[in-house]
């Protein structure tokens, strides 16, 4: 899901802020435009931030992501057409991790499709995309028998991530957390606030993703942050998130992943269910994974002190042979890491190749991803 691309060049009348936009410029967050939000971009440092959501615990505003109900009689085949994994297998109170996928087999979008109950059912999307996402929906929903709403506005999202992150949220909650699986939610008061509460995030560590009122968003950062502060918890931004995600190589939209790129070239077979029966990109994909794919995203690591971006070229013998989609020093590993999509020949662990960086080469090397794994 989306963290830090690049900046937006927008005007303040066009921006959008977040319930907390008071909170984050009354904490002296360094704000930027992004994806046409005004966001927290770090509070007092990427690495700090990092280092904490890794050891200890950090609270993340993430409201300006989008959320859509899609409920009615034929919900579920409108969800299996539209997505390529197989939402039949979600039983309430699970979510699953998803795709829109174009014909190609491409990426609308990533998404979380949430079962709230029977033929009742709940998507998280991309902060950018939700236009695009809830119009690409609306297109595709029509002739089933099934409601379609962009419930964007009615909620606010904060993300409290790290490994004391259970013991930070018990005391504002009933909610007995320690039965909700990963990638389970449940509903229940946070802090008196009337919540879902998920174990799901984008960073690579345990943690909850909360989803309240907007109304109440203050109370509920406060709160959350106030119990955790005992333990270490510390507000972080979107430079944050972008590193723990890298670490943990959960694909960024707009980088690693995009229209122009399939599940499968993507790594992610795994979300990728063709026997379920037809799909967007379905003939597609089976027909990439019959032939074989030609390029792969794969990650790895610099070996001097340069760090590859986003858009440095990939080069072999002197060719090119792909682009950096995301690249940074990941301040946990003490190591310069990325991603590239690469082709097929190259992309075993311990196959070398070179980065350009501001024309200087730099030796590269795939390694085998996640770059980071938390202790379970």
């Amino acid at each position: 899901m989306t963290a830090l691309a690049a900046e937006d060049p927008l005007t303040d009348r066009d921006i959008k802020k977040t319930p907390l936009n008071r909170v984050h410029r009354e904490a002296g967050a360094r704000m930027v435009s992004f994806s046409g939000w005004d966001m927290p971009v770090q509070y007092t440092g990427v690495i700090d931030e990092h280092l904490a959501v890794r050891t200890h615990a950090g609270i993340f505003d993430v409201s300006h992501m989008g959320e859509v109900e899609v409920s009615g009689r034929e919900a579920l085949d409108f969800l299996q057409h539209v997505t390529c994994n197989d939402v039949a297998r979600l039983a309430p109170g699970r979510i699953q991790y998803s795709a829109l996928t174009t014909p190609e087999g491409t990426f609308v979008d990533d998404l979380l499709v949430h079962k709230m109950g029977e033929d009742d059912y709940w998507l998280v999307i991309n902060a950018g995309n939700t236009p695009k996402d809830v119009d690409w929906l609306r297109y595709h929903a029509k002739g089933y028998d099934l409601r379609l709403d962009d419930v964007s506005d009615r909620w606010c999202q904060i993300a409290l991530q790290g490994p004391r992150s259970q013991e930070i949220l018990k005391s504002l909650t009933d909610v007995p957390l320690a039965a909700i699986k990963y990638y389970g939610f449940v509903r229940g008061e946070v802090a008196g606030v009337p919540c879902i509460v998920s174990r799901t995030g984008y960073t690579g560590e345990d943690g909850f993703e909360l989803y309240g009122p907007p109304e109440s968003a203050e109370k509920l950062w406060y709160a959350v942050l106030g119990a955790g502060a005992p333990h270490g918890c510390v507000p972080a931004g979107l430079a944050a998130r972008d590193t723990l995600r890298l670490e943990a190589k959960m694909a960024l939209y707009g980088n690693d992943i995009d229209d122009t790129t399939t599940v499968l070239e993507a790594d992610l077979g795994w979300i990728l269910k063709i026997e379920k029966g037809d799909f967007l990109g379905r003939d597609a994909l089976a027909r990439q994974k019959s032939e074989g794919l030609t390029r792969m995203l794969v990650g790895f690591e610099t070996e001097g002190r340069a760090i590859a971006r986003h858009g440095h070229k990939a080069m072999s013998q002197g060719t090119q042979v792909g682009t950096v989609t995301s690249g940074t020093f990941a301040p946990f590993l003490k190591k310069n890491i990325g991603l590239v999509y690469l082709p097929i020949a190259l992309t075993q662990p311990g196959s070398r190749f070179e980065i350009d960086i501001r024309g200087r080469m730099e030796p590269a090397v795939v390694v085998p991803t996640p770059f980071y794994k938390r202790a379970r």
